[in-house]
């Protein structure tokens, strides 16, 4: 049995694969900290749990839900855009309910990319932009994503004739994993390079109330850009707002003919999201007790990522405080690849970061490090590290 052409050279999920091999470290009685993926480690609000638990108590809640949502779940993202953001949004043309983003991110490619096609991807990046993109037969062209120009792309660098083949453009902003957040000005330079060249620009937004720093701007939506919603798709999902990744909760909001073509193909494949989940999604998007319950959340993850700041010099790594997101991205030293790091971090001391490499050539030289790990777990983590260099010093 041989597989299809368009999945033969691909590898398998590189957080799948860790996830194999800490699965067996700790079975071997290995204590492992993992720190290298992007799920929160904390439960969403309670009051969301109870708003689940109430609905799925009714027995006409258990049946095949509306392709793309129900009406209160997408009405409940447009409250969400229109209070967050000041975005207006027509529930039924320009709201469509995910199974979680990461199926909306692939399925949209598959919908709007034809073979031969390009799309624009940042590297570094979540990997599922550009595997959807050779999934669909199209060209990936990388935009290099440096600290010297704040981790965002330099359009005009992109050569003419590839940005006008371009079908797609992906944007992720507060961004992973390099953890860096974008000005409505450069969002706004995105969305008029998009419109230039006719390009669907897609902003992959599930970051946004994840707030490090609360002295800087909230991070915005490319949909306040004006005219934005005439170019631009914008993805967003519960997962990183209400710690929510396992309810797979999510949307695809803005464009609508593009949208439309993304319900198009979604409607193929899947039956839609379990209802009860969904009807606890309005009080996580809009209840007013979110906000103090983000500002704690937040100041967890704050105290976490404070920690690790705090130690990766003695480590001798070197990282910027992310405003934002649930990620530090800390520089190696020169002449480190970070396959070969993260593998002996592993293996010698039982912490788990993610290599850079793994979400691109120029993530290389860099390690992602997640602060979806209980405080408690990451002093463990960082006291092994340290205590681990001060040995080899000695």
């Amino acid at each position: 049995m041989q597989p299809a052409d368009r999945i033969a050279t691909f590898k398998p999920y590189y957080f799948a694969q860790v996830g194999r091999q800490i699965r067996q470290m700790r079975a071997q009685g290995r204590p492992v900290v993992r720190m290298d993926i992007g799920a929160p480690d904390l439960p969403p609000p309670d009051f969301v749990i109870e708003a689940m638990i109430a609905a799925a108590r009714r027995p006409d809640r258990h049946s095949y839900q509306p392709y793309g949502g129900t009406p209160a779940y997408k009405a409940a993202w447009a409250e969400y855009y229109a209070r967050r953001f000041g975005v207006d949004l027509d529930p039924e043309t320009q709201v469509v309910g995910l199974i979680g983003s990461k199926e909306g991110i692939f399925h949209l490619t598959q919908a709007v990319v034809n073979p031969g096609d390009v799309v624009l991807v940042p590297d570094p990046g979540y990997p599922v932009y550009s595997a959807a993109a050779r999934i669909a037969g199209a060209q990936v062209v990388t935009m290099p994503l440096r600290a010297e120009g704040g981790f965002f792309p330099d359009l005009s660098a992109i050569p003419e004739d590839l940005a006008r083949r371009a079908k797609l453009l992906w944007l992720n902003y507060p961004n992973n994993p390099t953890g860096a957040t974008v000005t409505l000005d450069q969002l706004a330079a995105a969305v008029d390079f998009a419109r230039h060249y006719r390009i669907l620009l897609a902003h992959d937004a599930p970051y946004v109330d994840v707030v490090l720093d609360e002295s800087v701007p909230r991070p915005p939506s490319v949909l306040q850009v004006p005219g934005a919603v005439e170019v631009a798709v914008e993805f967003n999902s519960l997962s990183k707002r209400a710690n929510m990744a396992g309810w797979r909760l999510g949307a695809a909001v803005g464009h609508a003919q593009a949208l439309k073509y993304l319900f198009l193909y979604k409607s193929q494949v899947d039956s839609s999201t379990f209802g009860p989940l969904m009807d606890a999604a309005p009080v996580a998007l809009n209840d007013p007790r979110m906000e103090p319950w983000l500002r704690e959340r937040n100041g967890i993850y704050r105290q976490r990522r404070d920690l690790i700041l705090a130690a990766l010099p003695e480590l001798g790594l070197h990282a910027a405080p992310p405003a934002a997101g649930l990620y530090v991205w800390a520089r190696l030293p020169r002449g480190l690849d970070s396959l070969t790091f993260c593998q002996n971090l592993l293996q010698e001391y039982g912490v788990s970061w993610a290599p850079g490499r793994v979400f691109g050539e120029h993530g290389e030289g860099y390690v992602r490090i997640s602060l979806g790990t209980a405080t408690d777990q990451v002093r463990a983590a960082l006291t092994r590290l340290l205590e681990g260099r001060k040995a080899h010093a000695a």
